[in-house]
């Protein structure tokens, strides 16, 4: 694949992307430029929105913002800080798991590798991930359903699960371009590109776009 249309795809998506306030995550790694607060803001994104996001985000910082000081809270307030996020109470018990592994574990620093980052209870490749680009400014490739359902939407990619997206990614996509087509993609998914009768008719991309598997659009 010809890095021409990766860098035609990115120009159109960061001009786009101007126009908006960047996801939830992003806008915590700008914020804060802490690679721990980036770990807990991307936990508490899976499958909730990113206001709602943000705004837990934001109450559970303000209780406790280093993995000292969350280690040390009680699931229970932490669960109260971070309602209603999506599985609020299990999502309670893993932040303080990780905070307390990485005060015991790694001196209460963020790990900086891919291996190890996986190790932390409830983090798989798209937040492992997510922390390295958006919390350490070093090279990933996030894939989240966003990312994988306009990459196969707009033919750029036949694959069948998120994870085979990244590893499809990491063989063709332009490194320039890792860090921040997560970043791109989530908010054109939650806004223009949705999973169910996209907005065709206000996309900067639509031009590019074979539509695979769009029945339906606005």
């Amino acid at each position: 694949m010809k890095k021409e249309v990766w860098d035609h795809l990115m120009f159109l998506l960061a001009e786009w992307a101007k126009k908006f306030d960047p996801p939830a995550v992003t806008k915590e790694a700008q914020q804060s430029k802490d690679p721990f607060r980036v770990l807990i803001a991307t936990v508490l994104s899976a499958r909730t929105k990113d206001e709602v996001t943000y705004e837990a985000a934001k109450r559970l910082f303000n209780l406790a913002s280093t993995p000292k000081a969350i280690a040390n809270l009680s699931e229970e307030k932490i669960a109260k800080a971070i309602k209603p996020v999506n599985f609020y109470i299990t999502k309670a018990k893993r932040i303080k798991q990780i905070a307390k592994i990485l005060v015991e574990n790694h001196n209460g620093k963020v790990p900086k590798d891919l291996e190890t980052l996986l190790t932390l209870p409830g983090v798989g490749r798209k937040t492992a991930n997510l922390v390295l680009t958006e919390g350490y400014g070093l090279y990933g490739v996030c894939v989240d359903t966003h990312v994988h359902r306009i990459l196969n939407r707009l033919g750029l990619a036949k694959t069948k699960k998120p994870v085979e997206t990244e590893f499809f990614l990491r063989k063709v996509l332009p490194k320039e371009h890792w860090i921040r087509i997560n970043t791109y993609l989530v908010s054109f998914g939650q806004k223009v590109c949705t999973p169910i009768s996209p907005f065709c008719s206000k996309c900067v991309i639509s031009t590019i776009c074979k539509k695979v598997g769009v029945k339906r659009q606005r």
